[in-house]
């Protein structure tokens, strides 16, 4: 089954964007209150930092732990995303687009930059700011490699590029190449005071895309669940908190450079194990394979959410090497904890929201795929 690169990026691209953040709004809540217990030591120097964006899905993780490291925080956004979260923190309002105006004449130790997909926009915050902060996180994407043909790839792979780089449609074709640039952007005003970081696929609590969400709502669900591809077909993923808390002490420790900060791979079958332990699912997994998955029009990251089959121009997508970051103390969570943290989240959305799940194949036309596969079999 050929996944192209073009189809990949456009529902990773359009997903997120597209989805409305209403449903999140009980757990978000919870973004204004630090979790007992789990309040780190605050660090000896705290910083000023600037995050443009700070409410969406990353965002309130990363505001939570950077305060409970003793920071201090000013969002940069439009108030049109969960403008409820967080009123005891400076809220200064503006548009990444056409109106940056009251981030002038401040200054701040660090700009974290989570909204931008559109080079212009960070060319216009990045000059602006270059004199106002020491650094400037850059949240890029793997996605802004040029393709996933090999696996191991590190950051020094090539990026992807676009003949027309004032094109500023976010679109499959594009969101890749659009992403390099902004990378350039940010290096171009802040030098070696830039850090950019490449996630891959960001889940747990809060995730509004369900491409990770449908698995543990899934595999709880229990009975024969149609598994993709074979065992051993690596994926990656990484918990928005493990990520977010990761980029925050990168900042304390005045780190710069290009990281890659996805997951350790993992074949699809512990994946789906680790899964079923963490939601206690008597669930059984019957794989099918890629060829017949095809036949039945299956889609891979999309009816098979977080999969995409290891061959030709995707042949490295599931196993893009970390080892910069791991050398820099990126640490994950388990899986189990992340299945079962995602569900407990999952199930304090309106009951029309979780009939509803925006990834992952119909559960009758699942049923219809473990039948052919199974009567092909019999067939010989």
């Amino acid at each position: 089954m050929t996944t192209s690169r073009r189809e990949f990026i456009h529902t990773s691209a359009g997903a997120a964007g597209a989805l409305g953040l209403a449903t999140m709004a009980p757990w978000l809540a919870a973004c204004n209150q630090t979790e007992s217990g789990s309040t780190p030591e605050p660090t000896p120097d705290p910083m000023r930092i600037l995050i443009l964006g700070g409410t969406g899905f990353i965002g309130p993780h990363q505001v939570r732990y950077a305060l409970e490291r003793g920071h201090t925080l000013t969002l940069f956004n439009r108030g049109r995303t969960n403008p409820e979260l967080f009123p005891d923190i400076e809220q200064l309002r503006g548009d990444r687009d056409n109106d940056l105006t009251t981030l002038e004449g401040r200054e701040w130790d660090v700009v974290i930059d989570n909204s931008a997909s559109i080079p212009r926009w960070v060319r216009q915050s990045a000059q602006l700011l270059k004199d106002a902060a020491d650094r400037y996180l850059f949240v890029s994407s793997i996605s802004a490699f040029a393709d996933f043909s090999q696996p191991g790839m590190d950051e020094t792979a090539p990026v992807a590029t676009i003949d027309d780089p004032t094109i500023e449609e976010v679109t499959g074709e594009t969101y890749g190449a659009l992403k390099a640039l902004c990378e350039e952007e940010a290096r171009t005003a802040f030098g070696d005071r830039a850090l950019i970081v490449r996630p891959g696929l960001i889940v747990g609590p809060g995730d509004p895309t369900d491409r990770f969400t449908y698995w543990p709502v899934r595999v709880h669900r229990g009975g024969e669940v149609l598994a993709p591809g074979d065992p051993t077909d690596p994926v990656q993923v990484i918990d928005a908190r493990d990520l977010t808390a990761w980029m925050v002490r990168m900042l304390e420790g005045g780190e710069s450079g290009t990281y890659n900060a996805t997951g350790q791979p993992t074949g699809i079958g512990a994946f789906l194990e680790e899964i079923r332990t963490g939601v206690e699912s008597d669930a059984t997994f019957t794989f099918v394979p890629t060829g017949f998955l095809e036949e039945q029009e299956v889609r891979p990251w999309v009816d098979m959410p977080v999969w995409v089959p290891p061959a030709e121009d995707m042949a490295g997508f599931g196993s893009v090497s970390i080892a910069a970051a791991l050398g820099k103390g990126l640490e994950f969570r388990p899986l189990d904890d992340i299945a079962q943290d995602t569900l407990e989240w999952f199930r304090t959305l309106p009951e029309e929201r979780q009939s509803s799940l925006r990834f992952g194949i119909d559960p009758e036309r699942e049923v219809e795929v473990l039948a052919a596969w199974k009567e092909a079999q019999a067939a010989g």
